[in-house]
């Protein structure tokens, strides 16, 4: 039998909360107002769950609200997403599909459309899903990003982003008052590693079908990106590369100090590829200046962005002829001239049979001084020159032997 009765209710004036028993309190607010909450704790969580207004409310019907909630409890049922389906408002789930549909249309990248909705169902809906979207608090939101905001850095923050395009739209819908208190959520999260920018690059199985639609250009950025590919060189490298640099009996481009990353000289042997390339070049060449690559104003090397152009037309083209485009499949954007030293580097530790130094000299990032001359001469420098063909053969489709 419950604590509360008719007189105690009255009496009930100082702001607090008045226990009835089994999880039922008569609050009485700072303004005198006067409602009943009832409280309930199961698997280790706890629900405060409005009854209603002492004025609409009496004790009898609260308590016989309460009784009500507690067998919904324990049959698995929750209240508060029952009360408002049949007020018409949908579960966190359903207001997912809504969102997606609404606004799958309007993208024009086919894997985001298809990620955006699968990132949600496999990491938010399993926890809140039933709720009612307009239930979902914080708290919901902060637990479920903390399961992966370590883990999974990128894809936690892209997650929390999908989840309050789905919060908002409740908002617009009138299915709820408030936006999620972001900032709460935030201060709730533990720090993330600071995120290592990436050029985004293009994976290595996709090489040929670039390297063939690239051929079809006609243009000085793309004759400059074929050769960044050839040689896994850095794009201002290639950009700034001269005449005088280059060896072409010798079949070698000599990086000079002053143009590296590292500060050091990097000899990069040329494949029969890079070499024709080259052939390319030749009636090109101006007189007022020994770049291989000039730009459109007078003695000035082209700009990264007319090097980045054939990518994006290209992408843009295969988008619009139902391709999957040239992405980057983490970073989820348009590859970059740079990336493709990436994807260099990911082919030879992935498919070729070339010890990874090697690669990583081919890179120019061997980091013991005492090894950079061993990788610029002799043996070495020829077995960097059959990895390049290798890469080379493999980019043009017309081999899959790694070494």
């Amino acid at each position: 039998m419950g604590k509360l009765t008719a007189t105690a209710i009255k009496g009930a004036k100082e702001p607090g909360w008045y226990p009835d028993g089994e999880g039922l309190y008569l609050v009485v607010g700072k303004g005198g107002a006067k409602s009943w909450i009832l409280r309930i704790q199961k698997h280790k969580r706890r629900r405060d769950f409005g009854l209603g207004g002492l004025n609409k409310v009496p004790l009898k019907l609260a308590r016989e609200r309460a009784a009500e909630v507690r067998e919904q409890i324990e049959r698995g049922i929750d209240p508060v997403a029952e009360r408002a389906k049949a007020a018409g408002i949908p579960t966190f789930s359903e207001a997912v599909k809504k969102v997606h549909a609404e606004n799958a249309p309007n993208w024009k990248n086919g894997k985001h459309v298809a990620q955006w909705i699968t990132t949600l169902e496999k990491y938010a809906c399993p926890h809140f899903g039933n709720r009612s979207v307009a239930d979902v608090d914080a708290a919901a939101v902060r637990d479920c990003l903390a399961l992966i905001w370590l883990e999974k850095p990128e894809t936690a923050r892209r997650l929390k982003q999908r989840i309050c395009s789905v919060i908002d739209w409740a908002v617009a819908k009138g299915y709820r008052e408030h936006s999620l208190a972001m900032p709460i959520i935030d201060k709730g999260l533990p720090k993330q590693r600071a995120k290592q920018k990436h050029h985004p690059a293009l994976p290595y199985a996709q090489m040929a079908e670039f390297l063939a639609h690239l051929r079809q250009v006609e243009s000085m950025g793309r004759l400059a990106l074929e050769m960044v590919i050839f040689t896994a060189a850095r794009s201002e490298e290639v950009r700034a590369m001269t005449w005088g640099e280059i060896d072409l009996e010798a079949a070698t481009w000599t990086v000079p100090a002053e143009r590296t990353k590292s500060g050091r000289q990097h000899m990069v042997p040329l494949s029969p590829q890079a070499l024709a390339l080259l052939e390319k070049m030749k009636p090109h060449r101006r007189e007022y200046t020994d770049l291989v690559f000039p730009g459109q104003n007078r003695g000035r090397p082209l700009s990264d962005m007319t090097m980045a152009k054939p990518i994006k037309r290209m992408h843009e083209a295969s988008i619009r002829k139902g391709g999957i485009g040239y992405l980057d499949p983490v970073e989820q954007r348009v590859a970059t001239p740079h990336g493709f030293r990436s994807t260099f580097r990911d082919w030879v530790s992935e498919v070729s049979a070339w010890p990874s130094e090697l690669g990583e000299a081919a890179l120019a990032h061997v980091v013991s001084d005492k090894t950079v001359a061993a990788y610029q001469r002799g043996q070495m420098l020829e077995k960097r020159r059959k990895l390049m063909g290798d890469w080379a053969e493999f980019c043009e489709g017309t081999s899959t032997h790694a070494g």
